[in-house]
């Protein structure tokens, strides 16, 4: 006999928990320490209509939490240099750089997938930073042995 599991909804403004500008996670009691924790839930970010939330699966319901963040939800924490360059993200899915596609908001450097916006997170800006150049306060990305403008967006644009 099968049965379809009760799903349980936390709206946001209950979530317990929430995402800084720069992709850690936070309590009342503070910046979350433990690695594993931390995989965790970003590994379990998903989004919807309604906006971004964990979903886990637990023995007899399933549980989405929709939770507050800063500026995004989603974050480039690595680049892999491989068949063109490879873009991690801390949901662990893979993405190809779209070059055309990033930009600069706030001194933070972005990229649309769709209608995604994903954020590079430090450790993701350093790794892709040897394929960036400076000249006269525009940026650009050098990639597949082209050069592409790296648009800045005003901080009222909307991303």
């Amino acid at each position: 006999m099968t049965y379809k599991k009760k799903e349980v909804v936390i709206p946001q403004d209950e979530a317990s928990f929430w995402l800084d500008k720069n992709g850690c996670w936070h309590n009342a009691d503070g910046k979350f320490k433990h690695k594993k924790i931390i995989d965790y839930f970003h590994t379990c970010i998903q989004r919807d209509q309604n906006g971004y939330y964990l979903y886990q699966v637990n023995q007899n319901y399933t549980e989405k939490v929709y939770f507050r963040y800063e500026d995004q939800a989603l974050f480039v924490i690595d680049v892999v240099h491989e068949e063109g360059i490879i873009l991690k993200l801390n949901t662990k899915q893979l993405i190809k750089l779209q070059p055309r596609n990033l930009f600069i908001k706030d001194d933070s450097l972005y990229m649309r997938m769709g209608s995604e916006t994903i954020k590079f997170a430090e450790q993701g800006l350093m790794k892709i930073a040897q394929l960036l150049e400076d000249e006269n306060e525009q940026f650009y990305i050098r990639y597949n042995n082209k050069r592409y403008k790296i648009p800045t967006l005003q901080a009222s644009s909307a991303a």
